[in-house]
């Protein structure tokens, strides 16, 4: 087994961005959004090598068109580099095409001594060198004009997702008289689809409540969480509540609004806020407003054309022919553009306003993409302007980049000011897998830079990261257990993992986690995750707590990060530095306040990883696996990981680090 000595640089991109102030002075960003009251400064150091002559910027709108061309002058000579730079004004870009914000592109090329020549992004998102056009590999710029304020006091924070009926019962609340209720909390899913997409009742109940959350609340504390998610709480016949029945009631086996109204009241005095989940693009075919079976007083969309509700719905062939949600009848797809439906929601005294004035903080906003822009425009506005004391945090569930997302055929606009100031960060879920799972490290840097570089900044630092949700195979199954093709539901119900492969996928959860709770973004966790809770697609992922049978191991690491979180501000609104080693399956990053630097390393390689440093007061944070400390610096092994403080000062620059190259291995800056 080979070691390894990596000596931790800064990021220093060849492309690099400074926000102009009002003095003329500049800041360093990495970021490629920027608001349109900003004037940004592109600076492109070319090596001396190629001999450039003059270097030209292109800036074009992304629904194609001319593009903007602009000049960049040659400021200085240095060692080995040429440095030319513009400075770019982003209202006026914006308006040059007649637009107060959207998403751009950009490129560059140069004459040089061996023709013209092109700046793109490489596989990872960094600049270089290409000989060709610049077509598939242009920067994004994102023009925006925030309308409301940054979310900032819920940077640093963790999220806690709770699928209700799964997570604690309190013994309080009645069933409904159709529940089927599991008499063993312990005894798995009983009720699951013959085969994927199978119609199902989900009328199988565990008994899950608020007030069951409310009596774990200071356990939920002790993971560092500071936000409550929950799974949809409003009326509705199923047991994960996605077929609403009625927006303006909590479901009565969860313990009605007053159960609600006493979790967020004893959730606030321990500094945890409760966000919802609002399920606004389809209804339940079981509700006052489609009232399919007559459950209901008055008539609902399909009882009559005469109902209020009626164009709320899309019918083909009245009333039985109806647009659904992906084509599954119970859930009748709302028109979200209609403006009756929008006053509902997002009126004066509407359903935002009645779960904000009882102290809910938020919103999950389920499938954004299929909501109108109008709709999730209203609803952001209405949820600012009804928060009296606090700043709302409004999450869009988006599975792509939500910068560029095209739904429908359609681009959206989330990130333009006026919509979303966070969306769940499925992309990094899958980088993480990629490089705990499979150790390719190339996709997590290619997700970090991207992630950093296309979102506003604001929006970064309060990214939902996440590992998993009640929409995707547990972590640890993902990561360790068997793949589930070939095997029938019946089979998956009653599948575990292997001792081996558990204690394994221990160790890739450590992994994961440690990650995603260290990159920009407010990390989230699906409940149970740190218990060790296994389970394959829905409905196997969402099986009760299993209280009393934690995996104390990993419930102890949970805890020891939600502490690191909670000690060290870096991680609210901490600078990105992305190390850069062509080491296969090991991956470095830091986060910086100025004044230290937090690095976090994970070895998936099958080498000894030893990260230098000439600090004397180097602290290890926190680690999974091995981890060790010699004469040279923090000795990780494969399979581990570790967050080390240092001070910015020991962090080593491109230009000192020669020194050090006796002592390095196919190492790359």
């Amino acid at each position: 087994m080979s070691e390894y000595i990596v000596v931790p640089p800064y990021h220093r991109p060849t492309l690099e961005r400074y926000i102009v102030g009002d003095n003329g002075g500049l800041t360093y960003t990495d970021h490629g959004a920027f608001d349109r009251s900003l004037t940004v400064r592109y600076e492109l150091r070319l090596p001396r090598a190629v001999m450039p002559r003059n270097a030209v910027m292109y800036i074009w709108h992304e629904s194609g068109g001319d593009s903007k061309r602009f000049e960049m002058a040659r400021e200085r000579l240095e060692r080995d580099a040429d440095l030319f730079a513009v400075t770019i004004s982003m209202a006026e870009l914006a308006d040059s095409f007649s637009m107060r914000t959207g998403l751009f592109y950009y490129a560059f090329d140069f004459d040089s001594r061996y023709g013209l020549r092109y700046i793109r992004q490489s596989r990872i998102g960094l600049p270089e060198l290409r000989g060709d056009d610049f077509s598939d590999g242009a920067f994004a710029l994102t023009v925006y004009e925030r309308k409301y304020p940054a979310p900032e006091s819920w940077y640093g924070g963790i999220i806690y997702h709770i699928f209700v009926d799964r997570f604690k019962s309190s013994g309080k609340c009645e069933p409904k008289p159709y529940a089927k209720m599991e008499p063993d909390w312990y005894g798995g899913i009983k009720e699951f689809p013959a085969y994927p997409g199978a119609p199902l009742a989900n009328e199988s109940f565990f008994g899950g409540d608020l007030y069951g959350i409310r009596d774990k609340l200071d356990y939920i504390k002790s993971l560092g969480v500071t936000c409550i998610y929950l799974s949809p709480v409003f009326d509705a016949h199923s047991n994960h509540k996605y077929d609403t029945g009625n927006y303006e009631h909590v479901d009565s086996m969860f313990g009605g609004k007053r159960a609600l109204d006493r979790l967020i009241a004893a959730a606030k005095k321990l500094g945890i806020r409760v966000i919802l989940d609002g399920v606004f693009n389809h209804t339940g075919d079981d509700s006052k407003y489609f009232n399919k079976y007559g459950h209901y007083t008055g008539p609902g969309a399909y009882n009559s054309d005469k109902s209020k509700y009626y164009k709320w719905y899309k019918f083909f062939d009245y009333p039985d022919d109806y647009e659904s949600w992906w084509g599954i009848k119970i859930l009748p797809r709302v028109n979200s553009s209609d403006e009756s439906y929008i006053e509902y929601i997002s009126g004066k005294d509407g359903i935002i306003d009645k779960y904000t004035s009882a102290g809910v903080a938020g919103w999950r906003l389920d499938v954004v993409d299929e909501l109108s822009d109008e709709f999730v425009e209203r609803l952001a506005q209405r949820a600012h302007e009804s928060a009296k004391d606090d700043v709302p945090l409004v999450i869009g569930e988006v599975w792509e980049d939500a910068s560029c997302k095209i739904a429908y055929g359609h681009r959206r606009r989330y990130f333009l000011g006026d919509q979303l100031d966070s969306v769940m960060n499925y992309p990094m879920r899958a980088a993480i897998i990629n490089f705990v799972a499979y150790r390719d490290e190339t996709i997590l840097m290619r997700s970090l830079f991207k992630m950093w570089e296309h979102y506003p900044h604001e929006v970064c630092h309060a990214v939902m990261n996440l590992l998993g949700t009640h929409d995707t195979v547990r972590i640890i199954t993902t990561l360790a257990g068997d793949p589930p093709d070939g095997f029938k539901n019946a089979e998956l119900a009653v599948k575990k993992m292997t001792p081996e492969q558990y204690a394994r996928g221990r160790r890739l959860v450590e992994l994961a986690y440690m990650i995603n709770a260290t990159i920009p973004g407010i990390p989230s966790i699906y409940y149970g995750d740190e218990a060790g809770v296994e389970g394959y697609s829905d409905p196997f992922n969402r099986l009760p707590f299993p209280w009393g049978r934690e995996d104390v191991e990993l419930l102890s690491f949970y805890r020891d990060i939600g502490e690191l979180r909670r000690n060290n501000d870096v991680y609210k609104k901490g600078e990105l530095f992305i190390c850069r080693f062509n080491i296969v399956g090991f991956m470095m990053f830091g986060r910086g306040d100025g004044e230290h630097t937090y690095y976090t390393a994970v070895n998936r390689s099958d080498n000894v990883i030893i990260v230098a440093t000439t600090d004397e007061d180097r602290e290890v944070l926190t680690s999974a696996g091995d981890v060790g400390a010699n004469e040279d610096g923090v000795v990780i092994p494969p399979m581990s990981g570790a967050v080390i403080k240092m001070s910015a000062k020991s962090a080593v620059s491109a230009e000192n680090v020669e020194e050090k190259e006796t002592e390095q291995k196919e190492t790359e800056f």
